[in-house]
């Protein structure tokens, strides 16, 4: 079970970038644009972070 507690921003937001991120190998300043155009307001340094934090944890849920 992944642990969002003290996430500042929903669930599934978090959940859609670290996804995005892994699936299609964008950089984090071209995440943090997709993220923009969909009314997300996110720095690239918060998606490294989430990524470094829950990549691992998705990547075991999808096995």
């Amino acid at each position: 079970m992944i642990s969002f507690k003290g996430a500042q921003y929903p669930k599934d937001v978090i959940l859609f970038a670290v996804f995005f991120y892994l699936r299609y190998g964008v950089s984090y300043r071209d995440l943090e644009e997709i993220m923009s155009e969909r009314g997300v307001a996110v720095d690239h340094t918060t998606l490294n972070r989430w990524v470094t934090k829950y990549a691992s944890a998705i990547a075991d849920v999808a096995r």
